[in-house]
């Protein structure tokens, strides 16, 4: 071969390898670039003040978030009492004003991660709970004189996203407590990792028998679908004197079908039967076609078992049964959606909640929360004020993640909250029960729509006094 020939060739590898190297730098480049992306997104999703998840007019809670991304605490303060006074019902400014109250001074911070994004009233019912425990607690001088700080992220319901923040949270030390995740789905997905991060983690609101002895890592303060399930099918067999019901529900949701799995052992128990179960989630599904064909099979009561994604099409059935049938359901059916919209085709449905507010007419955090938010509030925000104060009070008795997972389990803890005593069984379960409410015409009405949830015991009291 020719020196021409070699240098030429010589010449052309080089490029080939320089090409090669460049595209490999890029690729690398691209990588490392996509991963500096993901986790500036994942920021964007929590926040102490720097940011808002929620639509607003208020100028003064804007500048209140420009001055807290600044570090401008005493201008932040100012700028959210001003904000509050304008819309005192803002659980998200109540948060940032107590933060920036703190400012870099020390303090125990825990975190809440909701569905701000795709469920904004539910994730408000929260935040509620969650800045009132807060509130309180920094006001009386905070733990051992240690202020509390929240943060909040927006996990969108998603499992995938609600794992990322999980990580965050954990790889953050400063972070000694989780109150999350909303829905039972997301709260299995992260609760994998806070289960390997060790790191603690209450939901208000995932009532999924999933989740019992699921993590050690991992409570609720809201009961599971099983003691749920067993009162509405006791109810049914015993107050209605009916034995034969057809279910609906949504086989996508973790929630929906641990309830209706729930409901139907517990009609067999009862002495009853499921004549027909009805998918929300099936393409073909019509509202109409199901509550004929429950009809003609001789069913008596329709149960909702509906997540909030397939609220609507529940909403379908009850317009649709036009009373021919007893109702009953399960929390996520607990909305102002369901009164205005059901109205009198509503009435009579019976659902079983964790807590509802005439139950405690005395109570200390009703008393609180009124002043607080200027109306009544649901059984989210108690179960959510109820989340937080078990955090509190652990963090009272050892204020490390190791401590705080340790005092939950306790036998001596029983902290008060909205809903009495908070005491957690090794499953991670709370040892509570449920209520079974009732849909009635009432006016005036506290929901405004001539309808309300009333608790069925003050019904029955009601009745048995007169």
């Amino acid at each position: 071969m020719s020196a021409k020939n070699e240098t030429t060739i010589f010449f052309l590898s080089l490029l080939i390898t320089l090409g090669l190297l460049g595209i490999g730098i890029w690729w690398l480049k691209d990588k490392i670039w996509l991963k500096t992306t993901n986790n500036q997104e994942l920021q964007e999703r929590i926040s102490f003040g720097e940011k808002s998840f929620l639509k607003s007019n208020s100028v003064a809670k804007k500048e209140a978030i420009a001055a807290l991304k600044a570090g401008n605490f005493p201008q932040a303060v100012s700028n959210l009492e001003t904000a509050l006074q304008l819309q005192k019902n803002d659980p998200e400014a109540l948060i940032f004003l107590n933060n920036a109250r703190i400012g870099s001074k020390k303090s125990y911070a825990i975190a809440t991660c909701l569905p701000l994004g795709t469920d904004v009233n539910g994730s408000l019912e929260i935040l509620r709970g969650i800045a009132q425990a807060q509130n309180e607690i920094n006001a009386a001088g905070g733990i051992k004189g240690i202020p509390l700080k929240v943060g909040i992220a927006n996990d969108d319901n998603n499992p995938e996203i609600a794992k990322q923040i999980a990580k965050v949270l954990v790889e953050n030390e400063q972070i000694l407590g989780v109150v999350g995740h909303f829905t039972s789905d997301v709260t299995l997905a992260a609760g994998t990792v806070y289960t390997s991060g060790k790191l603690v983690a209450i939901s208000p609101t995932s009532t999924s028998v999933k989740i019992s002895n699921f993590s050690p890592y991992v409570f609720r303060t809201v009961p599971n679908d099983f003691i749920a399930a067993r009162a509405l099918a006791k109810y049914m067999v015993e107050n209605l004197r009916q034995k034969n019901v057809a279910v609906f529900f949504n086989s996508e949701s973790g929630y929906s079908q641990s309830l209706k799995s729930e409901f139907v052992s517990s009609v067999s128990l009862e002495g009853g039967q499921v004549f027909n179960e009805f998918d929300f989630s099936q393409p073909d599904f019509s509202a109409a076609k199901s509550v004929d064909q429950a009809a003609k099979e001789g069913a008596k009561v329709l149960m909702l078992a509906s997540d909030t994604n397939t609220l609507d099409k529940a909403l379908q059935v009850v317009q649709l049964n036009q009373k021919r049938f007893h109702l009953l359901a399960g929390d996520d059916v607990y909305t102002l959606k369901t009164l205005e919209i059901g109205r009198e085709q509503a009435a009579g449905m019976v659902l079983a909640v964790a807590w509802h507010i005439d139950a405690f007419p005395k109570s200390n955090f009703l008393r609180q929360s009124r002043k607080l938010w200027g109306a009544d509030v649901s059984w989210r925000t108690a179960l959510s004020y109820d989340a937080t104060i078990a955090l509190i009070e652990a963090l009272k008795i050892n204020p490390t993640r190791a401590g705080v997972q340790k005092a939950l389990l306790a036998p001596n803890f029983s902290p008060t909250g909205a809903s009495g005593s908070i005491r957690f069984l090794l499953s991670g379960d709370r040892n509570a029960f449920v209520q079974l409410v009732k849909i009635i015409p009432r006016n005036p009405s506290r929901s405004g729509t001539g309808f309300d949830f009333v608790p069925i015991s003050l019904l029955a009291a009601k009745k048995s006094f007169n």
